[in-house]
């Protein structure tokens, strides 16, 4: 069994801060990328930003700038600090993991149940 497991989230005022993290556990025989995506009321989830195990980085092109994705190997953890908070950050925050576990030969992707965000004044 793997499990993620978010925290941070929170209600913050705009412009404010905040720093999600994300720890797999469970019987992980590797890990090769963690990420995270949002959601959104009425909307699809969306890729925030991903990191591999190399350190490869990707952002969604309309959040470079305010938000950081990093990573650490020896934790199995990954986190996502999010600065200038605007009220369209507004979402559930989902972790997200592609690993291989320790019963098997594939790599699958994993999600965590997800931590709100909300950003109100």
């Amino acid at each position: 069994q793997v499990q993620l497991v978010e925290s941070g989230g929170g209600l913050v005022q705009p412009g404010g801060s905040l720093r999600l993290s994300c720890a797999a556990s469970g019987s992980i025989f590797s890990i090769y990328a963690m990420g995270w995506y949002r959601q959104a009321p009425g909307k699809q989830r969306d890729l925030v930003a991903r990191i591999s195990s190399g350190g490869r980085i990707n952002y969604a092109d309309s959040l470079k700038g305010r938000f950081t994705v990093s990573r650490d190997n020896a934790k199995n953890t990954v986190y996502l600090q999010i600065n200038s908070l605007k009220p369209e950050d507004t979402a559930v925050y989902y972790c997200n993991a592609l690993l291989r576990t320790e019963a098997t030969t594939n790599s699958l992707n994993y999600w965590g149940q997800g931590t709100q965000v909300t950003v109100s004044s």
